[in-house]
C-alpha cells in the first residue's frame, strides 16, 4: 500500500502532466501560487484555534502540505529538486540545530536551546550574504510578527532587557514622547504628523517587546482582543436593532452602556 506522500505525489504529478493534467494546475506558477499559500497558512492558523476539531485541523494542515508538494513536483519537471529533497533538508537541518539531542552538546533549558540555535544558523549562513543577527527575518512578514521576530533575533546575541520592567519603563517612556509630539502637531503643519507616526510606531515596538518578555505571542494577544471586539460590538448591534434604534443616532453613553452590557454577557 502506498503512503499517503506518494499518494499525494502521484496525484500532484498528474495534475501537472501537460497532455492529460489539470488545466488549472498545469498553469500555476511560483508567483501564482503565492497567494494561495499565504491563505493557506492563515487558514491552518484559524484551525490551530480549534484543536478539537480534529477534522478540519487535518484537512487545513493537509492544503499547506499540498502547496509544499505543489512547488516540489513543479521543481521535479524543471529537474531543479524533489520533495525528497525538501524533506531531506529540514531533516538535516534538525539534526544539525539539535545536538544536544544528536550530539554531545549541553543544553539545560529553552534558552540555551535557542542560544546554541542561533549560533549554528549564523555559522550555516556564513558561506551565504548574511552578516547580521537579524538576517533572515522575511520581508513580508506581518508588522507586529516581524517586530517580535527581529527582538527574539536581537535577544539570542546578548541584546536585550534583562527582565520585563525594561520594556515596562521604555513604554511609558515612548507614550510621553507620543504625547509631547501630539502636542506639538496642534500648531505645526500637517507634513510633521509623520513624527507622530514615527513614535507611534515606538510605542508599539515596545509593547511587543513587552509581550516577548512575558512569553506571550503579541500577534495572538492583538487577535484575540480583536476578536472579542467584534463579538461584542455585533452585540451592541443586534441590541440596538432590537430596540428599533439606529447607532449612528445613538450616543456614546448609550452605546457605551450596550457595550457592557455584552461584555458581561
Amino acid at each position: 500500500m502506498k503512503s499517503g506522500i506518494e499518494r499525494l505525489h502521484e496525484i500532484m504529478t498528474r495534475l501537472r502532466d501537460p497532455q492529460t493534467g489539470c488545466p488549472w494546475d498545469r498553469e500555476q506558477t511560483l508567483s501564482s501560487l503565492k497567494p494561495c499559500v499565504l491563505e493557506e497558512a492563515y487558514e491552518l492558523l484559524a484551525a490551530m484555534d480549534r484543536p478539537e476539531d480534529e477534522a478540519n485541523h487535518i484537512e487545513e494542515l493537509g492544503d499547506v502540505l499540498l502547496q509544499v508538494m505543489f512547488q516540489a513536483v513543479m521543481a521535479e519537471e524543471g529537474k531543479r529538486f524533489t520533495f525528497d529533497d525538501v524533506a531531506n533538508a529540514v531533516s538535516d537541518k534538525l539534526v544539525r540545530r539539535h545536538p544536544h539531542v544528536f550530539g554531545d552538546v549541553d543544553a539545560k533549558d529553552s534558552a540555551a536551546v535557542l542560544r546554541n540555535w542561533e549560533r549554528i544558523k549564523q555559522l550555516e549562513h556564513r558561506k551565504e550574504s548574511r552578516h547580521s543577527a537579524l538576517d533572515g527575518v522575511p520581508a513580508a512578514l506581518p508588522a507586529l510578527i516581524k517586530a517580535q521576530r527581529t527582538q527574539e533575533k536581537a535577544a539570542r546575541v546578548g541584546f536585550d532587557w534583562k527582565d520585563a520592567e525594561g520594556p515596562l519603563e521604555k513604554i511609558s517612556e515612548e507614550l510621553e514622547e507620543l504625547k509631547a509630539e501630539m502636542a506639538a502637531r496642534k500648531s505645526a503643519s500637517p507634513a510633521d504628523s509623520e513624527r507622530v507616526k514615527e513614535e507611534l510606531g515606538d510605542l508599539l515596538f515596545s509593547v511587543c517587546n513587552l509581550a516577548r518578555h512575558l512569553k506571550v505571542d503579541s500577534e495572538s494577544a492583538l487577535e484575540g482582543t480583536t476578536s472579542r471586539f467584534s463579538r461584542r460590538f455585533r452585540a451592541v448591534e443586534a441590541a440596538a436593532k432590537s430596540a428599533g434604534r439606529d447607532m449612528k443616532d445613538m450616543s456614546l453613553d448609550e452605546m457605551d452602556e450596550l457595550w457592557e452590557t455584552a461584555k458581561r454577557a
